[in-house]
């Protein structure tokens, strides 16, 4: 009996009403009222017990503060703590809005989950930007531990006399390290003030909002009249010696110590009004400003670890079957709901925007921008509404509930899906996801896409290529060389690897000699592998890059067909797009293979002695640009650096954008195939950084930064015997090359010898 026709006997079992778990908002509610009464209790039971220190080394809690502003204290916290609860569950009931994304907590990824939650709470991820790592772990330990030291006065007071600790020498260090905590605090509060309005960073520059010097303006009073109050404090009990452990508050007492014991009382009960007052202020912003990514922040980083590799877009159902109205995102309910936490999570601290290539060269494209817009039309649709992620100019209106309100279709077309967006956010926040979903409405149901890309897709379609050039010329590369095995897609695979050449090692004049040099390198190795040549489709990286999900599942579908039916199981590529996509995102669609970049096997060859490199060498300076899909995607970073390294003579150097911070080709998400006419060329830019090292050959990894930082340096009027561009494979092969005759003239010596 089938699954279908057993399903209508076990429906009644699945209709039995279980046990209703709480919602994630009242989980905050919860939480919100809990702590509440926790603060009530505690107000209650030290008003009831009155539990006295009769140590002479120890402070007296709420000394000089009158009944009345007592009651006021323990009224006014609860219901801003509750307060606090309450709006923290309107805005995530904002984030349900999204559709489902798995992101369960599993024996699998328990781990990983608690080391990026532990390095959120420990801002290690800032501290990326050690200026501004430093200055927020300031902050955030120095509040951290004064919310600490509170909160251990608070238990002490409730203690009943034998239990009571905060007394002696333990109350000196315990007054020591309050004091060292609120140093550290209020630090920390200035240089983040000189920062925003002094020095004042483009990336800070561009975003600093009203409700920024609102939030650093209570912070600031709250750590200032700290120590004020406790200054006054001290000077209101007598100057007591043991007090000189609060090595700001007794020097600071002495400012109060020539006052009347009656206008010393006004001045203590004044300060600690508005210190409990800046408190009070604090909890209340708290929910409503860009505070809230206290919160939210490393709630985010714990949850930022998902069931797709890096370098995968997300899954969609089969368009040839699918009954889908709508598809990619525009509206705040086509996101899953972990984009939508992302939109409050962002601290504007645009390390997204510093990274980004589209923004450096002039493009609309800002990262930090999609974020906040996409937060911003969240809140204003949302019911209930809330405050957008940062305050906006209140001539912007959201009329509809679209991104597209906010978000045009330039900003979308300017990303190179390059990823450093993503990989340089402390709190790991997904853009790219939220780009590429956009660019699937625009493309699928808008048909609102750059022109050239109209030809690229027609390419894809009819010739299996973007190019639009007839597949029956893929093998033409091969035809000097000898020995390369072509295979028809219906025949099975007998070598060991197949090499998946690619478009560009295919048909781009510049690539097929990177191809024929790949190929000459694994015949010298002796490795079995063969080329499909006609049979071979692109993978549809482009196409689903842009959006087009129809084209990329068409091609994808077609070719797992031949390769399963061929029988393949490793492949060798030379593109990381093609690594990347068959590698990471074909499993979705059925195909599984071991994919292998040429760098990795390349590395692999040269350390297992298969491919002989005696002799071969380079006098040269050498500079390796990182390609994004190799790199930020795959993680791929030391391979290609290996192999150009292990050749003699060669001196190494780096670009200053290098590793997870390299600058982009500009190539990316399809790119190669779209005019760039706004800003200045991303190619020229990264092409002059690389030459700005002074090095003589520019190694890449990948055909379309092959294509596009050649044509960068060469735009600079530098001249091939100048500067030489070109892939790992061939600086290898020509070193190789380059070594054979000495080593044949040296044989010849010998033999006469």
């Amino acid at each position: 009996m089938t699954a279908t026709e057993t399903a209508p006997e076990e429906a009644p079992e699945s209709t039995v009403p279980g046990p209703k778990r709480l919602q994630p908002y009242q989980i905050a509610i919860v939480v919100g009222v809990a702590v509440a009464l926790v603060t009530v209790a505690s107000g209650i039971a030290a008003s009831v017990f009155q539990f006295h220190d009769d140590s002479s080394v120890t402070r007296e809690v709420f000394d000089n503060i009158p009944a009345w502003l007592k009651v006021a204290f323990y009224t006014v916290i609860p219901i801003v703590i509750v307060y606090g609860g309450f709006m923290f569950a309107q805005r995530m009931k904002n984030w349900v809005r999204g559709g489902p994304d798995r992101r369960d907590l599993t024996p699998k990824n328990a781990k990983k989950r608690f080391e990026n939650l532990r390095a959120g709470l420990y801002m290690q991820t800032l501290l990326r930007d050690p200026a501004a790592g430093i200055m927020h772990s300031m902050m955030y330990f120095g509040f951290l531990i004064l919310l600490a030291v509170t909160t251990v006065l608070e238990i002490n007071h409730q203690l009943p006399e034998s239990a009571k600790f905060l007394h002696g020498t333990t109350y000196q260090a315990y007054s020591f390290v309050g004091d060292a905590a609120g140093v550290v605090f209020t630090a920390g509060v200035v240089w983040a003030i000189l920062r925003r309005y002094v020095q004042k960073p483009y990336r800070i520059r561009i975003k600093t909002k009203p409700e920024h010097a609102l939030i650093l303006g209570v912070l600031l009073a709250i750590g200032l009249t700290g120590f004020l109050t406790e200054g006054a404090r001290i000077a209101y009990e007598g100057m007591p010696a043991f007090e000189k452990w609060s090595f700001i508050g007794y020097p600071l007492a002495q400012v109060f110590d020539n006052l009347s014991e009656s206008a010393l009382s006004t001045t203590h009960q004044a300060l600690w009004i508005i210190h409990v007052l800046s408190f009070v202020a604090f909890l209340i912003i708290l929910p409503v400003t860009m505070l809230r990514h206290i919160f939210t922040s490393p709630l985010n980083m714990y949850l930022s670890d998902r069931d797709r590799p890096k370098g995968a877009m997300k899954a969609m159902p089969n368009l040839m079957e699918t009954e889908m109205e709508s598809f990619g995102a525009t509206a705040i309910e086509d996101f899953t709901w972990k984009q939508l936490l992302d939109t409050d999570s962002c601290t504007m601290c645009g390390r997204c925007t510093a990274v980004c290539p589209a923004h450096a060269t002039g493009k609309p494209l800002d990262p930090r921008e999609i974020v906040l817009k996409t937060g911003e039309v969240m809140a204003a649709t949302g019911d209930p509404k809330v405050s957008p992620p940062i305050g906006v100019d209140g001539d912007i209106t959201v009329s509809a509930d679209s991104v597209f309100e906010r978000i045009t279709s330039e900003e979308v077309w300017a990303c190179t899906s390059c990823k450093a967006c993503d990989e340089n956010c402390p709190v790991n926040i997904e853009i790219l996801d939220k780009i590429l979903d956009m660019r699937r409405y625009l493309s699928l149901m808008e048909s609102d896409f750059p022109t050239e890309l109209g030809n690229a897709y027609r390419g894809m379609e009819n010739s299996g290529n973007p190019w639009g050039i007839s597949n029956t010329e893929r093998a033409d590369w091969a035809e000097d060389l000898e020995g390369i095995e072509i295979i028809d897609g219906g025949d099975p695979l007998t070598a060991e690897y197949l090499y998946w050449v690619g478009c560009a090692g295919s048909f781009d004049d510049k690539n097929k000699k990177v191809t024929q040099s790949m190929a000459k390198l694994l015949q010298r190795a002796e490795v079995s592998f063969a080329i499909l040549g006609p049979a071979e489709n692109c993978t549809g990286d482009p196409a689903r890059r842009s959006g087009n999900e129809y084209i990329f599942q068409m091609l994808a579908m077609q070719n797992i067909e031949t390769l399963d039916g061929m029988g393949v199981r490793k492949i060798i590529t030379q593109c990381p797009h093609c690594f990347n996509t068959l590698g990471n995102e074909y499993p979705q669609l059925g195909g599984n293979y071991e994919v292998v970049h040429h760098s990795q096997f390349l590395e692999e060859l040269i350390d297992s002695g298969r491919l002989d490199l005696t002799g071969a060498k380079l006098d040269e300076r050498v500079v390796y640009h990182d390609s994004c899909y190799l790199g930020r995607h795959n993680d791929v970073y030391t391979a290609p650096r290996n192999v150009i390294g292990s050749l003699a003579g060669i001196d190494i150097v780096e670009a200053g954008r290098n590793g997870t911070k390299g600058m982009c080709c500009g190539a990316g998400g399809a790119r190669m195939f779209m005019e760039e006419n706004t800003g200045k060329q991303v190619n020229v830019e990264r092409s002059q950084e690389l030459l700005a090292t002074g090095a003589t050959r520019i190694a890449t990894a990948c055909p379309f930064c092959y294509v596009m930082i050649d044509d960068g340096v060469k735009s600079q009027g530098v001249e091939e015997e100048d500067v030489k561009v070109g892939d790992l494979a061939m600086h290898i092969l020509e070193a190789i090359e380059n070594a054979e005759p000495v080593a044949v003239t040296a044989n010849a010596t010998e033999t006469e010898t």
